[in-house]
């Protein structure tokens, strides 16, 4: 029996990668670090404190990580407002499964970009985490774990829907059941996408009987 149903929200509940990638490319660019080829796919997945220990680390950013952090947190926020990129069918989805199952999230995103997007859908989110408050981010277990344990449900009797690698291997290494929606301009590894115990090619598709036969 499935107990509860946790989501991402970058990539999975918002188009949002695209805009990640925009802002952060644009603070490298203009404090002085170097983007590399495989920075965002490196990137999904980061708790904000390694994202930007990363970008004043190794991209060369000559600000400090709390400021880099607090610069494109800034900037995310200041594009959110103006435009909040919600996913088709992730309101209707999310209310559909919410009827059935407490549902929860589990997010790289800071917790107010969480907050801000929670409170655009209007849909009862028993628990959000975000990976800021975690040691480690995603592929670590930590945020799934720390919500199965938030909403009182069993790791195996969860559902977790993602389409990064590392949220992919974040949620399978909790032990949940792993539903995959991949984004065609950021697809998953082979190897994390294998560990999915269904794929989707829309959020749609995520109807409560498709959950209950994941049981």
């Amino acid at each position: 029996m499935i107990e509860a149903v946790v989501f991402d929200l970058d990539g999975v509940v918002i188009d949002s990668e695209p805009v990640w990638e925009e802002v952060r490319r644009g603070v490298v660019a203009e404090f002085g670090g170097t983007w590399m080829p495989d920075t965002q796919k490196r990137l999904m997945g980061m708790s904000t404190p390694e994202w930007a220990d990363y970008l004043a680390g190794e991209l060369g950013v000559w600000l400090s990580p709390d400021e880099t952090a607090a610069t494109v947190i800034e900037r995310m926020a200041e594009r959110y407002r103006h435009h909040l990129p919600l996913l088709p069918h992730a309101a209707a989805t999310m209310r559909a499964v919410a009827d059935q199952w407490p549902i929860g999230v589990a997010s790289s995103s800071p917790a107010v970009l969480i907050d801000t997007v929670l409170t655009a859908l209007d849909v009862d989110v028993r628990v959000a985490i975000s990976t800021e408050t975690m040691k480690r981010g995603k592929p670590a277990p930590d945020v799934y774990l720390a919500v199965v344990e938030r909403l009182g449900v069993t790791p195996g009797r969860c559902v977790a829907v993602e389409d990064s690698s590392n949220g992919l291997r974040s949620a399978a290494a909790a032990g949940l059941i792993v539903v995959a929606v991949p984004q065609e301009a950021y697809p998953p590894d082979e190897d994390a996408l294998a560990g999915a115990a269904l794929v989707l090619t829309d959020l749609a598709e995520l109807t409560p009987e498709a959950v209950a036969r994941l049981a």
